[in-house]
């Protein structure tokens, strides 16, 4: 009775632990010994559909399969992912100085100009480049990152828009569309030129 108890005690024990403590594999790492077959031989007077292979292995070199990325487990039976690593390329550092301004358009041919960096060190540089392309200017104080300018006679709204670590400079009419491409493109390349160093 004792020996029927230990062995179904030691039995439970091991199946809790679980076999990855023991080496087993699983077959998650089969696919590094792949091989092609050759296609089956069909009778030639036998009519077929034509057949292609759905899932061909490819060719590669032994080379490189010595310098591939290993993604087993520590004891090698397993496939196991890596850990991912953090991606700190699109950090804003507040306080830098942004970067040089761009002329694009979006997809709907509207001119803007793209500057990364922090928001507000960009709206300091906006301020700047407007101040110094003569463009007569008013900050509205209801709406941030806004300008009331007047070119060639008319009223127009020059905003900044923060997009993830990228801003755009877009000049609007007074119902928020977007202006004609023609003169929103040549107040932009004032700004553009007249951009602080």
């Amino acid at each position: 009775m004792q020996l029927r108890l230990s062995l179904t005690l030691g039995l439970i024990a091991i199946s809790l632990v679980g076999c990855a403590r023991f080496g087993i594999g699983n077959g998650s790492l089969d696919y590094k010994h792949t091989q092609t077959l050759e296609p089956l031989q069909i009778p030639a007077d036998l009519q077929m559909r034509p057949q292609q292979s759905l899932y061909p292995a490819p060719k590669i070199d032994p080379k490189a399969l010595e310098q591939a990325p290993n993604f087993s487990n520590k004891h090698g039976n397993r496939f196991e992912m890596p850990r991912p690593t953090a991606d700190v390329s699109n950090v804003n550092i507040t306080g830098a100085a942004p970067s040089r301004p761009q002329l694009v358009t979006d997809g709907n041919g509207v001119p803007l100009i793209k500057v990364d960096g922090a928001t507000a060190e960009v709206w300091k540089y906006v301020i700047a480049a407007t101040s110094t392309s003569n463009i007569k200017a008013e900050q509205n104080s209801k709406v941030p990152y806004q300008l009331d300018v007047q070119y060639q006679e008319q009223a127009y709204r020059l905003r900044l828009t923060p997009t993830g670590s990228s801003n755009t400079v877009g000049i609007y009419d007074a119902n928020g569309n977007f202006i004609d491409a023609k003169i929103a493109t040549e107040l932009l390349s004032l700004i553009y030129q007249n951009w602080p160093a």
